[in-house]
């Protein structure tokens, strides 16, 4: 058998080097036996599949990529869902109803109608569709759309209105359900499969954009004598229901709350997360330890207060979260804007972010962030159904995370935020291979297994 050989893929703050293939390594045989600056690899240790990674198509993101020429429109997408020639997402949330990334307020049924008689996606159907099923068509056969409700319509609301917070009325809890039922056959019908959904965006906080609040104990009884029922109903099971979908400080007792209940939980596949509240990657396992059947998908995470072009942190934060989750067994992962224009919107309410693609809309221009690069250390290299394998390290400098692809391929991410480079030594099998990471520095290392 001839010498393993390690591919090499890096991104640096200070080279040119984007999601660059460098020099190949080469493992030896570990027959000194004395200590090094190890990163180990174990595959026989085992964790969580992956779903996949993604991001959301919202309808800031496709209005603005409609105000672009049709080659950079494509370039987005491309440079997203393309496996070969771009990062390979397979994920897509979106949202139903308006979401403060939206030009405005809108929902599906307007006026009052508890049967949903005018249930009208028409609007969707202008400029979100249609960039949604060219991500699909782009991904191919592993595409996943998921889609959740910053709020109802504003005559099912307690406040009467879709923004500031105010919570679903008791009356029109079962048509709220058929809600959800109404919007998976519309998008079906337009040849886009519903893959999952969550219960509600953020359900803990009052936003002066559209928002609705739940307590566990609401989100869980609406999901047990309602939404779930209604989804079971309409032979929708198969459609993978997500709860709280909020920060991670308070995910495990919102979990707790709705897992505990056999009656809501037989319902429920997993739980999503958000970043906003800080990094607590030890609330995943929190979870996963007490409800190891449940999956973890980080469904939001973005870089808030308007576009920070040329921002190295921005890539740096994503990566650094990114090893920190999947290292307490999130399965799924989902960035929010695929794109947004210079300003970083359009948002209806001013609450401007960015985004790892920033259009200028008035020149026709791309401008990839670092943060696209980070990301595609990971959406690239690791592919849905890649299992975590084990991993350690000799110093907290360095941040990574390894994973056996379902080719055979493993794929090892390690991070170096720190300004000084940093030497290790890959070690699998009793094979070495020496090298190092520049500062402010991510790599990806791939190699088969022996």
């Amino acid at each position: 058998m001839g010498q393993r050989t390690i591919r090499v893929i890096q991104t640096e703050q200070h080279s040119q080097d984007r999601l660059t293939e460098k020099s190949s390594l080469t493992f030896r045989p570990d027959e000194q036996g004395v200590e090094m600056p190890l990163i180990n690899i174990y595959e026989d240790l085992t964790y969580q599949e992956i779903v996949g990674f993604g991001g959301a198509i919202t309808e800031a993101s496709a209005v603005t990529a409609a105000k672009l020429g049709e080659s950079n429109r494509d370039a987005i997408i491309n440079s997203y869902y393309n496996a070969q020639d771009g990062i390979g997402y397979t994920i897509c949330r979106t949202h139903i109803n308006s979401c403060d990334f939206s030009l405005g307020n809108y929902a599906y049924v307007e006026e009052e109608d508890p049967m949903l008689a005018n249930f009208d996606i028409s609007r969707d159907k202008e400029t979100l569709i249609p960039y949604i099923k060219q991500a699909a068509n782009a991904a191919g056969d592993d595409f996943r759309l998921y889609a959740s409700p910053w709020s109802p319509p504003q005559w099912m609301k307690t406040t009467g209105e879709m923004n500031n917070g105010g919570k679903l009325k008791p009356e029109y809890r079962d048509a709220w359900a058929r809600y959800y039922v109404k919007f998976i056959e519309a998008y079906e019908a337009e040849d886009l499969p519903v893959w999952g959904l969550t219960v509600q965006n953020e359900p803990k906080a009052v936003q002066r954009w559209d928002s609705c609040i739940y307590t566990g104990e609401e989100e869980r009884d609406f999901v047990k004598n309602h939404l779930g029922p209604t989804l079971e109903a309409a032979d929708l099971s198969r459609v993978k229901l997500m709860i709280w979908d909020h920060n991670k400080e308070r995910l495990y007792d919102r979990a707790k709350i709705a897992f505990e209940d056999p009656g809501a939980s037989k319902y429920i596949w997993g739980a999503g997360f958000h970043w906003y509240s800080g990094d607590h990657f030890e609330s995943l396992s929190a979870v996963h330890d007490r409800f190891p059947d449940k999956q973890l998908v980080f469904t939001e995470g973005c870089h808030e207060g308007g576009v920070q072009l040329g921002s190295w942190k921005s890539g740096e934060r994503y990566a650094h979260d990114i090893i920190g989750n999947l290292n307490n067994w999130m399965s799924a992962w989902t960035d929010w804007n695929i794109v947004l224009d210079e300003q970083g919107g359009p948002n209806h309410v001013g609450n401007y972010c960015d985004a790892p693609i920033i259009a200028d809309t008035q020149s026709d221009s791309l401008t990839y962030q670092s943060s696209y690069y980070y990301i595609g250390h990971f959406s690239k290299y690791i592919r849905p159904g890649a299992v975590r394998i084990g991993c350690t390290k000799y110093t907290d400098k360095l941040e990574t995370t390894a994973f056996r692809n379902a080719d055979g391929t493993i794929a090892v991410v390690v991070l170096n935020r720190t300004d000084e480079a940093v030497p290790f030594t890959l070690r699998n099998n009793d094979e070495l291979a020496e090298t190092s990471i520049p500062a402010h520095a991510i790599q990806t290392l791939l190699f088969d297994n022996p």
